[in-house]
């Protein structure tokens, strides 16, 4: 389970706490905010390109694959026909087999932010005094 709290005192400007963790979020300034931090969307896909990486680490480790540097792209945005969507683009500093790929690939969709982020997920939301 994850838990996060998310503290906003004045405008745009947001800290996130996890743990012993601590990060500052905020909107672009075009959009009000101060560029002080991560935007929502930039924090959503840094958290899909995180778990993306660590899978891929963990498959290669368990298949004797040696990767180089992993880098995942991800990128927010819409097709021509205005619906939303997420690419995602995986490079590796070692050259890899055509059923390596395919096997990476099918990693990638299994992971727990991909699943996620693919089906849906409820939320509930309450306030509380």
């Amino acid at each position: 389970m994850a838990h996060v709290t998310v503290i906003n005192e004045h405008q745009h400007v947001q800290q996130v706490v996890s743990g012993h963790h601590h990060l500052t979020a905020d909107e672009p300034v075009a959009d009000g905010g101060s560029d002080a931090g991560f935007a929502a969307r930039e924090l959503l896909l840094a958290s899909l390109g995180a778990d993306t990486a660590v899978a891929l680490r963990r498959h290669a480790a368990r298949q004797d694959w040696t990767l180089g540097k992993i880098t995942v792209g991800v990128r927010w945005s819409k097709d021509h026909a205005g619906r939303e969507h997420i690419d995602r683009r995986l490079s590796f500093a070692r050259p890899l087999s055509g059923d390596q790929k395919s096997e990476l690939l099918a990693v990638v969709s299994g992971t727990p932010v991909s699943r996620l982020l693919s089906s849906g997920i409820a939320i509930q939301s309450a306030i509380v005094d």
